[in-house]
């Protein structure tokens, strides 16, 4: 463990000058809410020393070359939704939430971008923006709850990736303080930049190690005026699997192909209490076609409709209109809810493959399921390879037997992704969850470039210490 110095009445008194009095939480059971993300808080949850909740930029600086000077570590925090244990303080120390730098800064029409403070919530960006006819193409699943400082710090992904790719791709500019304190502009409203290393791109899905970003320069585009949906049912999940190639070889470029096992499906319908035509369906694929000509639209419909058909699907079922889109998107994103209700312990998943190795991985997790007695179910954004293979364990399973067989399903599991030629996370990070299997699994050389670029930038350590690697 690093050498790190507590935090002493002396530094809170300080952090209570820099932000004010109101803005520092001490209280235990306050400091609780600080303590966990969306992982099992009773095997990764920390409590910080303190919580504090600027309000400026500068007051962000402040506190970090107190903490630097003091030798404490910080670790920022958006709105705790992440599944990778990032925003845990897990040496203590101060937790530096951004729930208060939270506005809308600018709307600029005319470069088509929008302003932020890194801590407003991604779907309060959505609707201001939609409202002007416009769209942030790049958010991920839980947009009604994550901040943009999250998606950028995770580099986000979604439903939406297959067409209009990850929170990357929008973020042209960004203030960031840097693990010493210090204030920088990189990017701004810019479509062209290659002045220097792209330290932007750099920040971007560091996982908050490389320093705290503060506001964000977000590209928009266009709202798509039309939409529509197909829900295709198939035997089994293999056949599934195997269109989604085929559908991107042919020119077609759907907004979203979300898959859907059997397992998930039925879990997702009975915790909504949702009936959906699911009974004779190993699998289900959900995809989404998008644009601003509606006859455009209809007739890639109906061409994937048929190419579906022509391979496999037992129901090829339209839905056009916006109650029956929510409908069955709400099934999609509520899984991961209604396998919490079965069963609390579980290990979410986020593997990602080259497309064309999605059909090879689904035998592999019935194989290993079947090995540590385990239910995996498999659902998410098969359109760009990223699946969500969750472990969930069964409630009768003693848990000594659940750890021991979690850590060996992980081990296998992660090591075919690698054979595939995937990694281990395609939008939740390493985080404290896999920092132990990345460095088993990744090039020793790059793995070495990271260690050197965060020596670099925070000679201290103290800027999100142990996440990805310790």
């Amino acid at each position: 463990m690093p050498a790190y110095n507590p935090v002493t009445p002396e530094l809170v008194k300080a952090l209570a000058d820099i932000a004010g009095k109101g803005n520092v939480v001490t209280d235990a059971e306050k400091l609780e809410t600080y303590s966990h993300d969306e992982t099992d808080a009773s095997v990764y949850g920390h409590n910080p020393e303190v919580a504090v909740l600027p309000q400026t930029a500068e007051q962000v600086a402040q506190i970090v070359k107190l903490a630097n000077r003091e030798r404490v570590p910080v670790t920022p925090r958006g709105a705790g939704s992440g599944l990778s244990g990032g925003a845990i303080p897990e040496y203590g120390g101060i937790v530096l939430s951004l729930e208060k730098m939270n506005r809308l800064l600018e709307l600029d029409k005319a470069n088509m971008v929008a302003v932020v403070e890194a801590g407003i919530v991604t779907n309060d960006l959505a609707n201001a923006v939609q409202a002007e006819g416009l769209f942030f193409a790049g958010y991920p699943m839980s947009l009604q709850t994550c901040v943009i400082g999250g998606n950028i710090a995770e580099n986000a992904g979604g439903g939406k990736a297959v067409k209009y790719g990850v929170t990357g791709r929008y973020i042209i500019g960004l203030e960031l303080v840097t693990p010493q304190g210090e204030i920088v502009q990189l990017g701004g409203k810019l479509v062209k930049d290659v002045t220097g290393y792209d330290l932007k791109s750099l920040v971007i899905g560091s996982e908050g190690t490389l320093g705290i970003v503060t506001k964000a320069v977000v590209k928009l585009i266009g709202y798509p005026s039309s939409k529509g949906d197909l829900l295709v049912l198939f035997k089994t999940a293999k056949e599934a699997i195997d269109l989604v190639p085929i559908i991107l070889s042919k020119g077609l470029t759907p907004t979203s192909i979300e898959f859907m096992d059997q397992l998930s499906i039925q879990t997702s319908c009975r915790y909504l209490n949702e009936s959906l035509p699911y009974e004779n369906a190993g699998a289900m694929l959900l995809i989404e076609l998008d644009g601003n000509n509606a006859a455009q639209i209809e007739a890639d419909l109906i061409e994937t409709g048929k190419l579906c058909e022509a391979n496999g699907a037992l129901e090829v079922y339209v839905a056009e209109d916006r109650n029956n889109i929510e409908r069955i998107w709400n099934v999609r994103r509520n899984i991961a809810e209604a396998f919490k209700v079965f069963s609390p312990t579980q290990s979410l998943e986020d593997i990602v493959v080259p497309c064309s190795r999605i059909p090879e991985m689904i035998p592999e997790l019935e194989r290993l399921g079947k090995k540590y007695r385990l239910q995996i179910p498999c659902y998410g954004h098969a359109g760009d390879g990223n699946l969500h293979a969750t472990l969930v364990k069964d409630p009768a399973m003693p848990q000594d037997v659940w750890k021991k067989n979690e850590e060996l399903c992980l081990e296998e599991l992660y090591q075919i992704t690698v054979k595939f030629g995937g990694k281990i996370s395609g939008e939740h990070g390493i985080g404290i969850k896999r920092r132990e299997h990345l460095k088993k699994l990744i090039d020793p050389v790059e793995l070495g470039l990271m260690r050197a670029i965060k020596n670099a930038w925070d000679p201290n350590n103290i800027m999100n210490p142990g996440k990805i690697f310790v």
